[in-house]
């Protein structure tokens, strides 16, 4: 299929804008960029917890596995939407088509307030954090040192998607393929342990273990976590080539490669450090490494996960921008948003405001002492909550829109997408019941992320005009 021609699309006030995005993103762009969304900090924190809550060998590894399977399910549902509905929005637009516009709308405030810059500014926490333990910056504190990185890795990073879609997503491919590279090296590193080291302790005898079904509940919380972020797929499937078929491709692949590097990777750090070891680790990669290549080891893992929260920042700031892109489509007030860049591929003012805020919100953490924790709890509830609706959204619009043409639908239709449904509300849940036990300098970050959903609120009321009533879906 060719590329779209340029062109210009009116709004709803008559006003033209740029034309939309071009078929330019190949099959391997595509699942690049999906694998290193997901692919980020937590295959890296994760399993130890996992781990320690399983307390066996085989629920371990049955978690990991659960997981992906899982993973696969939500894909497969993001496929029907994100083939019948190709679109910049992504969740965005079959929000809208399934809620109508308000509900949109405060998605996509959500989004570039909460959901895509909240994980920008985490991820840029993990990075400036590992680099500063690799090369602190002369005359700062370790949090200075951190938030110093943390900013310029998202300003260097806005700078080249500013310059294209282009140089984005090649950028992208080398950042994924070094990110895999790393966790291949962690998996060489348990295939060459001395005789008698790695293996023996992973051959430890232990009896059997059965968690409570809460404890197995909380350990599939933290599998899901490092699974989570395939969806940003929904966000690229109108500049995919040949879109009908290889947005399909990309979602399940990804989910496949995701889920063999994942149970590679935690049986590399069982053969190495035996389950006990595990679930005792703080920095089960570093400890892995260290007894592998010894003190040079927890220079090549600060170094590893540095390049894994980069590659994670890039992919999430392409699929971010898309969403405000979309706003600006439907929104007569923000209009400029939908500034599309015809030659370089991308929606520059979009990406100008994520920058923006995602520069914010880490002065925020700085400001409040959190970093990393106060981003996790800022963002997962209001994450889950709108990954629910989308789920739901499936249903809505086999029932609402009947006669669309659905290229790839969901095997075994309604039972696959209402368990994807049930997990989004189970990890909804966990989130809150998660952030509960958390507080903030005596306040909790999940509360602050309801006051800026309320805001939202404001906004869709101060927005619904008559002459936005008129706004295609």
């Amino acid at each position: 299929m060719s590329a779209i021609p340029p062109t210009t699309t009116p709004l709803a006030t008559g006003t033209p804008v740029a034309a939309g995005p071009g078929e330019v993103l190949r099959l391997r762009e595509a699942i690049a960029i999906i694998v290193g969304v997901v692919i980020g900090a937590g295959i890296f924190k994760a399993p130890s917890l996992v781990a320690g809550m399983t307390g066996d060998v085989s629920w371990m590894f049955f978690a990991w596995v659960l997981g992906g399977l899982a993973s696969l399910i939500g894909a497969l549902c993001y496929a029907e939407l994100a083939t019948a509905y190709p679109h910049a929005g992504g969740d965005y637009h079959y929000l809208q088509r399934a809620y109508g516009r308000s509900m949109s709308l405060l998605f996509g405030w959500a989004r570039l307030s909460v959901i895509t810059t909240g994980s920008i500014a985490l991820l840029a926490f993990v990075f400036g954090d590992y680099m500063t333990a690799v090369l602190p910056l002369p005359y700062l504190s370790a949090p200075a040192s951190s938030a110093v990185y943390a900013a310029a890795s998202v300003l260097v990073l806005s700078h080249i998607h500013l310059r294209g879609v282009k140089a984005m997503s090649s950028t992208q491919v080398w950042l994924t393929a070094l990110e895999i590279l790393g966790l291949g090296l962690i998996i060489v590193a348990a295939l060459t342990l001395p005789a008698g080291n790695g293996a023996a302790a992973a051959a430890e005898p232990a009896a059997p273990h059965t968690p409570s079904l809460a404890m197995f509940g909380l350990a599939m919380v933290f599998v899901l976590l490092a699974y989570g972020g395939w969806n940003e797929a929904a966000y690229i499937s109108a500049e995919v080539r040949d879109k009908r078929r290889n947005t399909v491709k990309a979602l399940v692949l990804s989910i496949l490669i995701i889920t063999g590097l994942y149970l590679a990777v935690v049986w590399a750090y069982w053969q190495g450090l035996g389950l006990e070891g595990m679930a005792k680790s703080n920095a089960v990669a570093a400890d892995l490494l260290k007894v592998s290549f010894g003190p040079t080891g927890e220079l090549i893992i600060s170094l590893m996960v540095a390049v894994a929260a980069l590659t994670s920042i890039n992919a999430t700031m392409i699929v971010g921008a898309r969403t405000s892109y979309a706003l600006g489509r439907d929104w007569h007030a923000l209009r400029w948003l939908a500034d599309w860049d015809q030659q370089r591929g991308a929606p520059l003012h979009a990406l100008r405001l994520q920058c923006v805020v995602s520069l914010l919100l880490i002065a925020i953490g700085v400001w409040a002492g959190g970093g990393f924790k106060a981003m996790v709890e800022f963002t997962a509830p209001v994450f889950w909550l709108f990954f629910l609706l989308s789920g739901i959204s499936l249903f809505v619009l086999r029932v609402r829109e009947p006669q669309a043409e659905r290229p790839f639908k969901v095997p075994l239709y309604p039972v696959l997408p209402a368990i994807f449904c049930l997990v989004c509300a189970y990890m909804l849940w966990s989130a809150l019941s998660y952030v509960n036990s958390q507080t903030l300098g005596g306040w909790n970050a999940a509360w602050i992320s309801v006051v800026v959903l309320g805001i939202g609120v404001v906004l869709v009321a101060l927005m619904r005009r008559p002459r936005d009533e008129g706004s295609q879906p």
